[in-house]
């Protein structure tokens, strides 16, 4: 089976620390759904039209379980908490077998 994933990516972040609730409600909520953050805040090489910015990539075990996590209840909590003014690209993409 196909593993899914989580894509993030915040092309501008000014202030970083009123990320502090959405983080800790959206980790609770990527645990609970079986994720595993495999890149937060690492070291980013932009070739193209990349952006250097904050870069978060999680692993699931199935693109379903992926989209699940997504649409929980203690996800959907955290997003409530995603401060306003923050512009981020998220998607839900299939892994390769």
């Amino acid at each position: 089976m196909a593993k899914g994933y989580w894509v993030s990516v915040y092309p501008a972040i000014s202030e970083p620390e009123r990320l502090t609730d959405y983080n800790k409600l959206a980790g609770l909520a990527v645990r609970a759904g079986g994720g595993r953050v495999l890149s937060n805040f690492g070291r980013v090489v932009a070739h193209e039209a990349g952006i250097t910015q904050r870069v978060v990539l999680i692993e699931f075990d199935s693109f379903e379980q992926a989209v699940a996590a997504y649409e929980s209840e203690a996800y959907q909590k955290a997003l409530v908490a995603l401060p306003d003014g923050f512009e981020r690209d998220f998607r839900i993409i299939e892994g390769i077998d």
